[in-house]
């Protein structure tokens, strides 16, 4: 870890966040984690919990954030929707670009950190979506609903998947209890290779903030925002986690663990 220092602000982690996802963007392009040349074959890259809250989406605006390079919103651009996706990561979006001009779809992308976003985005959507592995990566989940809020359409909706801040508690190897539940602090660490290559040595220092559940509805509920759907799952949808055991189609569990821990939670949230 990283000893004696000045202590860190949020703004100096997000940009080691941002240099790591920078130097994940073509790795994770180039890996059968996210099997890229399926995808431009015309596979989609949602899964079924998602497409499921989603709906029939032919014809509606909707807002990714934190996109990555850009798979999932072209895959919603295939479905009928007008998809803007939001990301930090400079070379993700260029690659997101580059494969929405290759399969000639209208999908837009914007290079921004989440937080800033208004001030270069004035428009508002159907469908705010989110999923899978970000707002581990923020660190105001105040802000966060803030930002959702304002982009939602009177009648829109959030639709949201999310992995568990349960599974987050836990070091790398699932054999301890390491983090907290609650967001006190950031937690920083050395991150070796990335959860789509776990082969790739190369270190990013990075940091995390785990938001309990009570953080994310409770912020939500601040913005006046209706809860419609809330669930919680005994399986991850990607096998990106140690000791991973497959149990079903797209669903993995933390062996040693069996299905004792809640790894996923989805969430649909309405502005009346």
């Amino acid at each position: 870890m990283f000893q004696n220092r000045l202590i860190m602000t949020d703004a100096e982690y997000l940009n080691w966040n941002k240099k790591a996802w920078n130097n994940w963007a073509q790795l994770h392009y180039e890996t059968d984690f996210y099997d890229v040349k399926g995808f431009m074959q015309g596979k989609s890259s949602l899964k079924a919990i998602e497409m499921g809250l989603l709906g029939n989406i032919k014809g509606k605006k909707i807002l990714h954030l934190q996109c990555h390079f850009g798979q999932d919103t072209i895959s919603l651009a295939r479905m009928g929707a007008s998809v803007t996706g939001v990301d930090f990561s400079d070379k993700a979006i260029a690659i997101a670009r580059r494969m929405n001009q290759e399969l000639h779809l209208n999908a837009e992308f914007i290079c921004t950190d989440l937080y800033s976003l208004p001030s270069v985005l004035d428009d508002q959507y159907d469908i705010v979506f989110t999923s899978y592995g970000t707002i581990c990566w923020l660190p105001d989940m105040a802000r966060w609903a803030g930002i959702i809020d304002r982009y939602m359409k009177q009648d829109g909706k959030l639709v949201m998947v999310e992995f568990h801040p349960a599974i987050a508690m836990f070091d790398d190897d699932f054999k301890k209890i390491k983090y907290d539940y609650f967001n006190r602090k950031a937690f920083e660490y050395d991150a070796v290779g990335s959860y789509a290559e776990k082969k790739n040595t190369e270190k990013n220092k990075m940091a995390f903030w785990n938001h309990s559940l009570g953080s994310v509805l409770g912020n939500l509920l601040k913005r006046d925002l209706s809860i419609e759907h809330f669930q919680e799952y005994d399986y991850s949808a990607y096998d990106c986690f140690a000791h991973g055991k497959k149990i079903g189609e797209d669903q993995y569990i933390i062996e040693h663990m069996g299905q004792k821990l809640p790894m996923m939670f989805s969430l649909v949230v309405s502005k009346r």
